[in-house]
C-alpha cells in the first residue's frame, strides 16, 4: 500500500540477489471501507493491482535475466463481478467495498495477459466485513486451507511446460474460463498505460 515500500524492497533485493526465477504476486485487501493508500489510491486498486503491477516492473529485468522464470498473479472467481470503470479508478465517485475487490481482482487477470502478450513480443482478507467472516465460518467446510489454496500458484510457478499457457487464469491447478470482460484486449492495454502513468512508468 505503499509504492516507496515497493520501490526500497525491490532495489534492496536487486542489490543482494543475483537470481529471481519465480514472482508470485499475492498480496491483497478485501473488502475494505473506503480508504486510499500512502499515494492515494483506493485500497483495494492500489495494494491488489497497481502494487503488483509496479513490483512486477521494477524486477522483471532480473526475471528476464533469470531465464527460465515465471510470475504468477493470484486472482480470484469474483473477477466475473468486476468491471474496470477509467471514469472511477479510484472509487470517488461511487464505491462498494465487495465490487472494488471484485474490479481489482479483473484488473490482475487483464495485467497478467498484457503482460504475457507485451512478454511475446518481446489470510486476512476478511478482517473488514463481519459478513464475510459469518459467510467464511458458515462455509468453512467447503474453503480450502492455505496449503490447498497455494496448490494452484506452485502448479503455475513450478510444472514443466506451461510456458505456451502464459496468460491464462488457472483454478485448482487447470486453465479456467475467464470473464468477457477479462479477455477484452482494449480494456487490458487502457489499464496498463493507464497504470503506468499512476505509478510513473514509460508507457512502452
Amino acid at each position: 500500500s505503499d509504492t516507496k515500500s515497493i520501490r526500497a524492497f525491490a532495489k534492496g533485493f536487486l542489490a543482494e540477489e543475483k537470481h529471481l526465477h519465480v514472482l508470485i504476486n499475492n498480496a491483497g485487501v478485501m473488502m475494505c471501507p473506503y480508504s486510499k493508500t500512502a499515494d492515494g489510491f483506493e485500497m483495494h486498486i492500489g495494494v491488489n493491482h497497481l502494487g503488483h503491477f509496479l513490483l512486477t516492473h521494477l524486477l522483471l529485468e532480473k526475471l528476464k535475466e533469470s531465464a527460465p522464470s515465471r510470475i504468477v498473479n493470484v486472482s480470484s472467481l469474483a473477477h466475473h463481478l468486476g468491471r474496470i470503470h477509467f471514469h472511477n479508478l479510484q472509487g470517488e465517485k461511487f464505491y462498494n467495498a465487495g465490487l472494488a475487490y471484485c474490479h481489482s481482482k479483473l484488473a490482475n487477470i487483464l495485467f497478467t495477459q498484457e503482460l504475457a502478450r507485451r512478454l511475446k513480443v518481446q489470510s486476512e482478507l476478511v478482517r473488514h466485513s463481519s459478513f464475510m467472516r459469518w459467510m467464511w465460518w458458515l462455509f468453512s467446510f467447503f474453503i480450502k486451507t492455505p496449503q490447498q489454496g497455494a496448490q494452484t500458484s506452485l502448479h503455475c510457478a513450478l510444472t514443466e511446460g506451461l510456458e505456451i499457457l502464459s496468460g491464462n487464469h488457472f483454478s485448482d491447478c487447470h486453465v479456467a474460463w475467464v470473464s468477457a470482460q477479462a479477455r477484452n484486449e482494449t480494456i487490458a492495454r487502457r489499464l496498463w498505460d493507464v497504470s503506468c502513468d499512476l505509478l510513473g512508468l514509460p508507457i512502452d
